[in-house]
């Protein structure tokens, strides 16, 4: 693995919770990730499911409070857990903020100054990342599939929309499912993209505005949402805004709404084996 360097290795459900640093091009600065590889992938090729986490993590939330490696275990998926931005660039004002700069890259490829060189979250993701680990790694590059959280479920939907059969299928939780319309959207979006809400270019990042136009393969969407989320109820998420755009386009999206569940690992935890299932419905073939 010339390109990677192993910075951490655990043992757990006979498989392996690993992370790894790398020097990306699309960032310009060295990455982390984490990848769990199951003990099949010692004998054969396996599926991929991508993790995009939220607002703040790094690669090593998902990893430490999911619980998930037991699924990709049982199932023998590998997962790919990604940074949520580029990190030490020391742009000015990247630290200043939590829902912008640092920890925040918003899975979308920035096109104003000074952030354009280097905030490209997506094309990371899409090209670079999922490059590298199919080189890297035994995988089965046709099928894999992507989920998040929060600011990574918006990044995972957004994912799935752009990319038409690149993924075979695509789940979030609590995903910020309108960012033209929301606060944390809105800041991310004029400062990474530039302009406000009236500027078509957001559309393109925007993962109600896609599924209004998406005509790619079918797409089998679960989301879940606590109703007790803080950030729900300030109008932050929007989630039934994107179960209309889908419904309007034909749109397989379940949204199930979780009584008495926040926005933490805790209700990702709870549900984590359900979006599993999800996915190994579409993965096994």
């Amino acid at each position: 693995m010339s390109e990677l360097t192993e910075v951490q290795s655990n043992k757990i459900f006979g498989g392996w919770q690993k992370v790894y640093t790398h020097n990306s091009t699309e960032l310009g600065c060295k990455m982390r990730f984490a990848v769990y590889i199951p003990s099949q992938a010692e004998k054969e090729p396996v599926p991929v499911i991508y993790w995009l986490s939220g607002l703040t993590c790094t690669e090593a939330n998902f990893s430490e409070k999911a619980g998930a490696q037991r699924h990709a275990a049982n199932y023998g998926v590998l997962l790919v857990i990604p940074d949520t931005s580029p990190r030490g660039l020391n742009i000015p004002g990247e630290d200043d903020s939590y829902d912008f700069g640092t920890g925040a890259g918003f899975y979308v490829d920035a096109t104003c100054e000074p952030w354009k060189k280097n905030y490209r979250m997506y094309s990371y993701i899409i090209k670079e990342l999922s490059n590298m680990i199919n080189k890297e790694f035994p995988t089965l590059p046709s099928r894999q599939s992507i989920m998040g959280h929060s600011m990574g479920g918006h990044g995972a939907l957004i994912c799935a929309f752009k990319n038409p059969g690149q993924f075979k299928t695509v789940s979030a939780f609590a995903p910020i499912c309108n960012p033209i319309l929301c606060p944390w959207g809105k800041k991310a979006f004029s400062g990474y993209l530039g302009g406000s809400e009236d500027n078509a270019e957001w559309k393109e990042w925007d993962a109600t505005e896609l599924a209004k136009k998406y005509n790619g393969p079918p797409l089998d969407i679960l989301i879940d949402q606590g109703k007790e989320d803080q950030f729900l109820k300030q109008d932050q998420l929007l989630p039934e805004n994107l179960l209309n755009a889908a419904k309007d386009n034909g749109i397989a999206l379940t949204l199930r709404f979780q009584d008495g569940y926040d926005h933490s690992y805790y209700f990702i935890a709870t549900f984590i084996e359900d979006h599993f299932k999800h996915h190994m419905k579409y993965l096994k073939s």
